[in-house]
């Protein structure tokens, strides 16, 4: 979806702009996306609520994000992050439950659980940059496939579980 932001924020800058989209318009600029006409129509469904029910922004709340079409804990937790500085939760996506496994943090494989034991062992207020930092590492260190443990600042610590 990252590679289609710039052309899809250039085009839709409000809510109400992503809620009276043009399907067929809309689809075509997240096409490159996969499964676009699911997204187009959650993107749609989403800003149609965030219109009728927020006055057209983004909620603080965990619980109003979580009401929202294609909003799970992984963004929610990003926004109130990101947006908010929130910290209501730690970020559980797929590089944070291979990280959080490797480097023995957890034995779990359900990204809730992983994130329950997550927020037990660190201490609040750094949910958000642990989350952020995973994120980072696993994308440009600790690969799925063949990670680059020599060039991990880690290594010396890692107990490099499933690798």
């Amino acid at each position: 979806m990252n590679l289609v932001t710039k052309t899809l924020f250039a085009r839709y800058q409000t809510a109400e702009d992503y809620a009276e989209a043009n399907p067929l318009e809309l689809e075509s600029i997240i096409k490159s996306a996969g499964f676009y006409r699911m997204k187009a129509k959650s993107i749609k469904e989403m800003a149609a609520v965030l219109v009728s029910k927020f006055g057209g922004e983004v909620p603080d709340e965990m619980e109003d994000l979580l009401t929202l079409r294609g909003v799970a804990r992984k963004t929610a937790n990003v926004v109130l992050g990101t947006a908010y500085g929130k910290a209501e939760g730690v970020v559980v996506d797929t590089h944070v439950k291979r990280l959080s496994y490797r480097l023995g943090l957890t034995d779990e494989t359900d990204p809730a659980k992983i994130e329950r034991e997550l927020m037990k062992l660190l201490p609040r207020k750094d949910w958000v940059f642990f989350g952020h930092s995973l994120i980072w590492h696993g994308r440009r260190v600790c690969f799925a496939i063949s990670p680059n443990c020599p060039g991990c600042a880690l290594n010396k610590f890692c107990p490099k579980r499933g690798v």
